[in-house]
């Protein structure tokens, strides 16, 4: 049952008790108290919005960076990952399968924030041995949401 709440939740977190209780044939006190379990329990982190950058005007320079680290003995890649998802910049850190160990997202006002961000502390920590950074230059969908949603109907000219 709390699969499902935690699904109904994450579409839509501002969702009220009361469509919850009857989407899940479920009280409205058991949803409230799920829910403040589901929270105290650490299994519900935060609650964010999905903003659209160009329409709120913000000037943010997002990327994302592969990053290829040296496991330590006896932690994995844990320590270097905890330590390289604290920083500001970092607003997600994976660890992955494949080519390199981390893929980690960052953002920053600038360009050069971000690129001083990279050479300046990323780069030069212990055990990391290479990044790769792509910066992201339009967004379509984010965690599930589509941005832009006007599709234009519009058909292409044919010209003789």
């Amino acid at each position: 049952m709390d699969q499902q709440l935690l699904k109904l939740l994450e579409e839509n977190a501002l969702v009220s008790p009361e469509t919850l209780a009857k989407q899940l044939n479920l009280s409205v006190d058991q949803v409230k108290s799920r829910i403040k379990h589901l929270e105290e329990a650490k299994i519900i982190l935060a609650y964010k919005a999905i903003i659209d950058d160009d329409k709120a005007e913000f000037q943010t320079v997002k990327a994302v960076i592969e990053v290829r680290i040296t496991p330590e003995r006896g932690g994995g890649f844990n320590r270097l990952s905890d330590r390289i998802a604290r920083y500001p910049e970092v607003t997600s850190c994976f660890l992955m399968s494949g080519g390199y160990d981390l893929l980690v997202f960052v953002e920053g006002r600038t360009l050069k924030e971000v690129a001083m961000f990279v050479s300046e502390k990323l780069s030069t920590i212990q055990g990391v041995l290479s990044t790769a950074t792509h910066f992201t230059l339009k967004t379509y969908k984010e965690q599930g949401v589509m941005i832009d949603q006007e599709i234009s109907e519009e058909r292409l000219k044919v010209s003789p």
